[in-house]
């Protein structure tokens, strides 16, 4: 019985933490390029999994999985953040985090291409809903402090959802073979090599020039602990035990979670026609998922 729990509350935990990524991002961004973020993220994250190598190189590997784990590795972290780190510089974190509620769809697309599984009347419907109101919500925003230019935000977020998606998917079948924790230190890893070229060319210039500001020094620590080490180790873990459409879901939450802190911490808000949008949006997907019985099964699986 308790573990029927287990991914219900990890991929619970794992939505707040991300939703709160979106409020730590938008704060380091304030103090440091975003190269010097995602960078920093990353290789703090590395340093944590240094310690626990031994643990974590358990895993049955199988012939041509190398072009898997590199798909998902490209996927996310480094072009969903490549695209992240810009669309925030551009939107809001309440818009992004809306725009995050979109990614179940895409799975369900994801899935019908490669998997070969149908979706119903009432996925493309809803599909469709929330495109409409995603397009609504970034048309409506007000360029502001938070949101200098919400159309191109918003869509480089979305492309990090495209990101996101392919990630799932490679991530579902491989946790079949491997560790979460394993494919979450081979993200921190693969992350840190792939940024650490962008150094020279961020606002900062040579690592050694960066300047500490406890505000933002703290964002990234938190970002490369509690998010890239809990938050998708979390999430990993969830998805190891239940369809990929089940645990991707639990991306609804996301939306909800990052409005009320970016209200709360960054003072960000909507305006009316934004929030017809955004109640569009969530709308769309509601209705894309309302036949889906979100049921956990236990699924063999190799976990640290």
């Amino acid at each position: 019985m308790l573990g029927r729990w287990v991914p219900v509350v990890s991929l619970f935990l794992a939505m707040l933490l991300w939703a709160s990524s979106f409020i730590a991002l938008k704060i380091a961004f304030e103090f440091y390029d975003p190269m010097v973020v995602i960078f920093g993220r990353m290789f703090i994250a590395a340093i944590c999994f240094i310690f626990f190598l031994k643990y974590l190189m358990r895993f049955q590997y199988q012939k041509g999985d190398w072009r898997l784990l590199l798909l998902m590795v490209i996927s996310e972290p480094c072009l969903y953040f490549l695209f992240e780190a810009h669309a925030l510089q551009n939107t809001s974190a309440a818009q992004a985090g809306m725009i995050t509620s979109m990614a179940p769809l895409l799975v369900g697309l994801g899935a019908l291409y490669f998997l070969k599984e149908k979706l119903q009347k009432e996925v493309w419907v809803g599909f469709l809903v929330a495109v409409v109101g995603a397009i609504w919500l970034s048309l409506s925003g007000d360029e502001t402090e938070h949101a200098p230019n919400p159309l191109l935000g918003n869509f480089l977020e979305l492309c990090a959802m495209v990101c996101a998606t392919g990630y799932t998917l490679c991530l579902k079948h491989l946790s079949q073979r491997y560790s979460t924790w394993f494919l979450t230190a081979l993200q921190a890893f693969c992350g840190t090599f792939f940024f650490l070229p962008f150094l020279p060319f961020s606002g900062e210039g040579a690592v050694w020039h960066i300047g500490w500001e406890l505000d933002g020094v703290l964002a990234i620590l938190y970002l490369g602990t509690l998010i890239n080490i809990g938050a998708y180790g979390l999430y990993n873990l969830g998805v190891s035990k239940i369809k990929a459409a089940e645990a991707s879901a639990y991306i609804n939450l996301i939306p909800v979670f990052t409005l009320l802190m970016a209200y709360l911490i960054l003072h960000e808000t909507f305006n009316i026609q934004q929030m017809c949008a955004s109640v569009l949006v969530l709308g769309g997907v509601f209705l894309s998922q309302r036949k889906a019985s979100v049921k956990v099964e236990a699924v063999n699986a190799t976990v640290v």
